[in-house]
């Protein structure tokens, strides 16, 4: 790891994955949005409300989330009404949620006030807390200093 690491400055950020993902998801109204639409919330009206976003912001972010591929928009009529579009996670959006609660997580640990976090995340079969954790694909949990940085396909030299 440390050679790679050392020769960072021959990188280029190019194709760097955390980059990307930023231009999608790296601001404070998208990652909210995307809060609730894992809490279950699927209308435009409560969607702005609980990010508390003007509707001509929430109608922006929520178009872009849909044109990433992180929403679907479907159609819904109540009895009387206009037909209106509900927002629902996708597969790909649904992939963040535990990028979500690791978020939530370090936000428990670090940022919350003395009374403590707002919500907690259990299990719903066991009722067990849930936390996210960096694991192998052996079943280790491996601690920050024990990750090696290794060469991707998609290294690119600067």
């Amino acid at each position: 790891m440390t050679d790679l690491l050392a020769q960072r400055d021959s990188w280029s950020t190019a194709n760097c994955s955390i980059a990307r993902a930023l231009e999608v998801v790296g601001n404070r109204t998208t990652l909210l949005l995307l809060r609730e639409a894992s809490f279950g919330t699927r209308r435009f009206d409560d969607f702005a409300r609980r990010v508390g976003v003007s509707e001509p912001v929430a109608a922006a972010r929520l178009k872009q989330l849909v044109a990433d591929g992180l929403l679907d928009r479907r159609p819904y009529r109540e009895p009387g009404q206009r037909t209106r579009d509900e927002y629902v996670l996708t597969a790909k959006g649904s992939d963040l949620i535990p990028v979500l609660v690791a978020l939530r997580q370090w936000g428990d640990t670090y940022a919350a006030d003395e009374a403590g976090p707002a919500v907690r995340l259990t299990h719903d079969e066991c009722g067990a807390a849930v936390h996210a954790r960096l694991r192998c694909d052996a079943g280790h949990d491996v601690p920050p200093g024990e990750l090696a940085v290794l060469p991707g396909p998609g290294l690119l030299s600067a």
